[in-house]
């Protein structure tokens, strides 16, 4: 690259990079709002409600990403290849079937919505709040769906601004809409909830400007030369999988911290899990980064490009978690006392438990763009087995800790994010040394 084609492409990796970072306060924002809000208005077990939930909304982002995010990588390969025809079909595919998979998840917060709760929370204490924020949330799921699939379409064709827009409003509005239904409605932790979905429509709203652009690519069309629904679920399959599994690590790890730990610390944990949402708005940023600006590059064929989009992507998130991680261990306390811990054991329990999380999500952030990478790369195998390593080696690590150990509980995730590093490495070394001997 000559000196204005870095600069050309310098000015477009951080404009896909801020944008992409801005997409992700969708999720990630709105729940850590909600959970401030709702500790500081309704009380500590009102962010435990909102921690049980978590499962579901895995879930459905789990779905999204197969159905969406998949689709995204696919589109940008096409609008790199030039191939409008096929671009708009995939996204066309794509959208209906979040739409549908929202509409399924709709009706099951009509007929099923105390089965559900059930699985999520059996302590008596908490399953009404769990349940009352929960129907809610599955009575917009359609509106999450398309949500998180619009702004990943929207980013690829070309207009992330107008996604940093849309994302910027929504939680905005989402902020606003928390105080008025919780404070001046008494809606109590439904407010909450309703707040997001409010959010999520306005953003969706303002997003669909970008179908009025001349250089909009993302057309609803059904013509098309060959399928595309197979290559969407192929594409989507190692992020789906993974997140499949983190819904399953949420699900367990609730299960077992609140058996083994109680109130107390179930609550330490939503705090926690509440930091994860800072480090997975950068990661989140990254990883759409690599998979819309990276893919295109890969459509291109210009792999000089595609390598400075990784060195550039993996510097950044370096930086970041460091940053996210002192700035926890300055003052932990305080970040508990944020989320409405008022009791001195809340506090205390709360405050070891972050500081120990803080370090165990470096190495699972390096091991989720890993994934992205190999991917990519297109190194199908390694990106499965990491797909289902990242969030299942905690869980039997989690349980024996609980069992073993219980004063060395917080630790078990930093425990396994390390063990999969060194499979992961051991794999890539056997895998490299296979080749060469073929």
């Amino acid at each position: 690259m000559n000196t204005e084609e870095k600069a050309a492409f310098n000015s477009r990796f951080w404009r896909f990079l801020w944008s992409s970072i801005l997409i992700a306060l969708s999720g990630c924002l709105g729940n850590v709002v909600d959970a401030v809000i709702v500790g500081n208005l309704l009380g500590g077990d009102g962010v435990s409600a909102i921690n049980l939930t978590k499962p579901l909304v895995q879930f459905m982002f789990t779905l999204s990403m197969l159905l969406a995010t998949g689709a995204g990588m696919l589109v940008g390969m096409e609008i790199g290849k030039k191939d409008t025809q096929r671009a708009a079909y995939i996204f066309t595919i794509s959208m209906l079937s979040c739409l549908g998979v929202g509409l399924i998840l709709m009706m099951g917060g009509l007929i099923v919505p105390d089965t559900v709760t059930y699985w999520l929370c059996d302590n008596e204490q908490l399953f009404s709040p769990t349940r009352d924020y929960l129907v809610v949330m599955m009575l917009g799921a359609p509106v999450y769906m398309l949500m998180w699939a619009l702004s990943t379409m929207v980013g690829v064709d070309g207009s992330p601004r107008l996604v940093s827009v849309a994302i910027l409003i929504d939680n905005a509005v989402n902020l606003a809409l928390d105080i008025v239904f919780i404070k001046f409605f008494g809606w109590g932790i439904e407010g909450s909830s309703t707040a997001t979905v409010v959010g999520h429509l306005v953003g969706i709203a303002i997003m669909c400007r970008h179908f009025g652009y001349v250089d909009n690519h993302l057309r609803f069309t059904l013509s098309h030369t060959s399928r595309a629904f197979g290559n969407i679920i192929s594409q989507g399959a190692p992020l789906a999988i993974a997140s499949v599994c983190l819904t399953l690590l949420l699900f367990s790890s609730n299960s077992i911290v609140l058996s083994s730990q109680g109130r107390i610390g179930i609550f330490a944990f939503a705090v926690c899990m509440n930091l994860l949402q800072i480090y997975n708005l950068f990661l989140a940023g990254v990883c759409r980064t690599i998979q819309s600006l990276g893919a295109i590059e890969v459509g291109k064929g210009d792999s000089d490009a595609f390598r400075l989009v990784l060195r550039k992507s993996l510097r950044f998130i370096t930086v970041a978690m460091i940053v996210t991680c002192l700035f926890v261990w300055i003052d932990p306390q305080a970040i508990a006392r944020l989320f409405g811990a008022d009791e001195p054991e809340l506090i205390t329990e709360s405050d070891r438990a972050l500081r120990i999380f803080s370090l165990s999500f470096i190495p699972f952030c390096y091991i989720y763009v890993l994934m992205i990478i190999y991917k990519l790369y297109s190194q199908h195998r390694m990106a499965l087995f990491i797909s289902f390593a990242l969030s299942l080696t905690v869980i039997p690590v989690l349980w024996l800790v609980s069992r073993y150990a219980p004063s060395w509980l917080w630790y078990s995730y930093l425990i396994a994010y390390v063990i999969e590093a060194l499979l992961i490495v051991t794999l890539h070394k056997l895998t490299h040394v296979r080749m060469e001997l073929n």
